[in-house]
């Protein structure tokens, strides 16, 4: 038996497309699960088009997709699932060592590196029409969000954006009252989503202000900015920045309120120089009790607090947060950016 998937061998990108893999191992998790929908971000397109991505040991191919969304097929009695169940997988897996952030199931925390991702470093992925995953690597989905649970894996990791950045702002005697997202991609819009449902006055910043994204920020609460972050008119307690772009970051030191707390949530590819004034920058943010702080991944509990914040969400807009599926058959097309895409998802049943 065998099951398709996309998958290649990392470093070689003209060797990625969907093939017939063997049935996943009962080694890879209890649960046995069909594939419904992989999300598709901008690691998957290094993994497949710029050679980033290792293999499982032993293995030349690598499976990729670490946006998930299945239905549980076969589950042991004592697992907590049971067949039917639309379950999300949890991407990162604690180092074998473990250090002591994996050791406290804070393998987001991991420390010396040797953890594993599914998709992306070591093991494969979820892009497959079947997978296997551990019970305890699983979390289960309302079933009313049916193919909008893909997202569940970029809400994680703006969930802990958010819960990082609140537990460094009580440092602070002032209550926070707003929220500046730069960037409205998915992860941006989610991070808005999230900022609203904690009752902030969340304001979402993008270089442009054509295509869907304006529409949708502001049908959840928000306010839309396009252009320049020196013209918003407001002064953030909380920036959750998810553009990547450097110079942006700096130019957020000189528009955030006092005691105001900016995470770094994105990364750019990008390798552009550019000169900054860093001691007047270093004074600023001495100066104003800024804090900046970097977030990546997310622990057991991220993907919880997700799952709440999008059964909570209004389904209509989520489902247009993901603006178009593509077969697996077709999954290059996923790979090429139309002009009003958000997230793009690949239906692992065609």
């Amino acid at each position: 038996m065998s099951v398709k998937a996309l998958s290649v061998v990392p470093g070689k990108p003209d060797t990625a497309g969907v093939r017939d893999h063997p049935d996943p191992s009962p080694s890879e998790g209890g649960l046995l699960v069909e594939g419904l929908l992989m999300g598709v971000c901008g690691t998957d397109i290094e993994i497949i088009q710029e050679g980033y991505g290792w293999s499982p040991p032993g293995d030349e191919r690598l499976i990729i997709g670490h946006e998930s969304l299945g239905r549980v097929v076969d589950a042991p009695g004592d697992s907590g699932f049971a067949a039917g169940d639309l379950i999300a997988g949890i991407v990162r897996r604690p180092d074998p060592v473990p250090c002591e952030p994996c050791g406290k199931g804070q393998w987001d925390f991991c420390r010396n590196g040797k953890y594993t991702e599914r998709g992306i470093k070591e093991r494969n992925g979820y892009g497959a029409s079947q997978w296997r995953v551990e019970p305890e690597f699983a979390v289960k989905l309302d079933p009313s969000l049916g193919d909008a649970g893909v997202l569940m894996e970029p809400t994680s990791v703006v969930a802990k954006a958010w819960e990082q950045s609140e537990k460094i702002a009580e440092r602070a005697p002032a209550p926070q009252h707003v929220a500046l997202i730069t960037g409205a991609g998915p992860i941006g819009l989610l991070a808005a989503l999230l900022g609203v449902q904690r009752g902030f006055d969340v304001h979402v910043l993008d270089r442009v202000d054509a295509g869907p994204k304006p529409q949708l920020a502001r049908d959840i609460g928000a306010t839309f900015h396009a252009g320049d972050v020196g013209e918003i008119g407001v002064q953030p307690d909380i920036v959750i920045e998810c553009t990547g772009y450097g110079p942006l970051v700096f130019e957020l030191v000189n528009v955030v309120a006092k005691d105001a707390v900016i995470c770094l949530a994105g990364i750019s590819a990008s390798t552009r120089k550019v000169s900054l004034g860093l001691d007047s920058i270093n004074k600023e943010m001495v100066l104003e009790n800024t804090v900046l702080f970097g977030s990546v991944n997310a622990a057991r509990r991220h993907y919880e607090q997700a799952a709440d914040a999008l059964v909570k969400a209004d389904l209509e807009w989520l489902n247009r947060l993901v603006s178009r599926k593509v077969a697996l058959s077709d999954y290059t097309d996923a790979l090429d950016r139309h002009d009003d895409d958000v997230k793009v998802a690949i239906d692992l049943r065609h």
